[in-house]
């Protein structure tokens, strides 16, 4: 059988837009942008490279709208009072679209609060976490962010993108607004009515201000952080999972018009392991495997599931046990995921950066060309550094990158802290 007649390539409805095929491309932050934020020849380069992939559905990475808060110190941004920064934009979604007017393209809006770099701007925090923390903001603050989430989709939107991912998870702000951690006393913080008013407003808001129902509005979202207190947790102090409120949040975004839920667990900057499985321990695959399905169970036939976490199965050379040669891959998984009914997509991260252009060689059954992740995770290491980000396997642009940085500041011990 051509891999033409398997699920991965049959196209599936994102609201009323349709995607292609079943891939979808993790935003992946890079670290590559210009001094002033906007796209630099790496960043053109790299998205050309998945333009030209032909995955059904590509996720920006997670641009920053406040520049005095971000992750990274060379984060790409939308600033829509910077006519020069939407004029790079506007140029940006044009170009793509003439490489390639299949993928559909969804930009991820983030605000980074308290694990924004400290070394270059500013952290915030809605209640200080330890080894986090940062300047407590009040609710006028969260008012006026939310405000920049509605209109830098408008301004996507009217620039040409086809959508928005509105980021809650990994431990950035919607998270920290939206973990049962956030006990304060206020308009976005202690019940579940208050803290779910911050992502819910937004998306009515959003969907209001747009009025085209062609738009694609979704979320990535943690079901699960991993530490007290997190998403996914039965209360402010409990490392107990309960998945009430992670459900919550899925069905109260399809209620007011979201068309996707893309799925995560964890938290990179405290449960990294979670959120991108590890090599030596690949069986966390099966957790977002089942926080798809979960999501699928809790939500309509028409919201859109993206599943997460497959890099680390790559062509079945991984150390999962206890499976037969023939199901340990990420093919296998990927198809099988999807007849069932567990997810409609299938999203790469790690194996985006190893090889953009998967996609269009699994459709063309060139499966042998494929360059696959080795779950090395060195890319993750220069994300940590504040370096560009790219493949060390296989671009030699990075790979002598990672050498001359551990040169120069040693092997990075790799576990992630808030100063990291």
């Amino acid at each position: 059988m051509s891999n033409k007649d398997t699920a991965l390539a049959k196209p599936v409805k994102i609201g009323k837009r349709t995607a292609t095929n079943r891939f979808v491309i993790q935003p992946m932050e890079c670290a590559d942008s210009s001094p002033s934020g906007g796209f630099s020849a790496r960043s053109i380069e790299r998205y050309k490279n998945l333009f030209e992939g032909d995955a059904g559905v590509i996720v920006f990475e997670s641009i920053t709208m406040q520049y005095d808060s971000r992750a990274r110190n060379a984060q790409l941004s939308i600033q829509p009072k910077d006519k020069e920064n939407i004029k790079e934009w506007e140029k940006f979604i044009k170009d793509m679209k003439k490489i390639n007017t299949k993928p559909l393209l969804i930009v991820q809006l983030n605000h980074s609060g308290e694990v924004s770099g400290s070394q270059f701007s500013k952290r915030v925090c809605v209640k200080p976490l330890y080894g986090f923390g940062g300047e407590v903001i009040d609710e006028d603050y969260v008012d006026k962010t939310i405000d920049l989430f509605v209109e830098s989709s408008k301004l996507l939107y009217d620039l040409g993108a086809d959508g928005v991912d509105l980021k809650f998870c990994h431990g950035y702000f919607g998270s920290q607004v939206l973990r049962p951690y956030n006990d304060r006393k206020w308009k976005y913080g202690g019940p579940w009515e208050n803290r779910s008013r911050f992502a819910f407003d937004m998306v009515e808001r959003v969907r209001k201000l747009v009025n085209d129902d062609s738009f694609i509005v979704g979320s990535k979202v943690s079901m699960w952080e991993g530490f007290p207190g997190g998403q996914g947790t039965a209360g402010p102090d409990t490392g107990v999972i309960d998945l009430k409120e992670s459900i919550a949040l899925c069905k109260g975004l399809e209620e007011r018009g979201a068309n996707f839920i893309l799925e995560s667990t964890g938290n990179p900057s405290v449960t990294m392991e979670l959120h991108m499985p590890e090599r030596g321990k690949p069986d966390d695959v099966y957790l977002h495997f089942t926080m798809a399905k979960t999501i699928k169970d809790n939500v309509g036939p028409d919201m859109v599931v993206m599943g997460g976490a497959y890099s680390v199965l790559n062509n079945g050379k991984n150390f999962l046990r206890a499976v037969q040669p023939e199901w340990n891959s990420l093919f296998h998984w990927g198809n099988y995921n999807i007849e069932h009914g567990y997810t409609d997509m299938v999203a790469l991260g790690r194996q985006s950066l190893a090889d953009p252009k998967l996609p269009a060689k699994y459709l063309n059954d060139k499966e042998d060309e494929i360059k696959w992740c080795t779950a090395c995770d060195k890319c993750v290491e220069l994300l940590i550094r504040q370096e560009n980000v790219g493949c060390t396997t296989y671009n030699k642009p990075y790979t002598e990158l990672i050498r001359k940085v551990r040169e120069e500041k040693g092997k990075l011990r790799f576990k992630v802290t808030a100063e990291d």
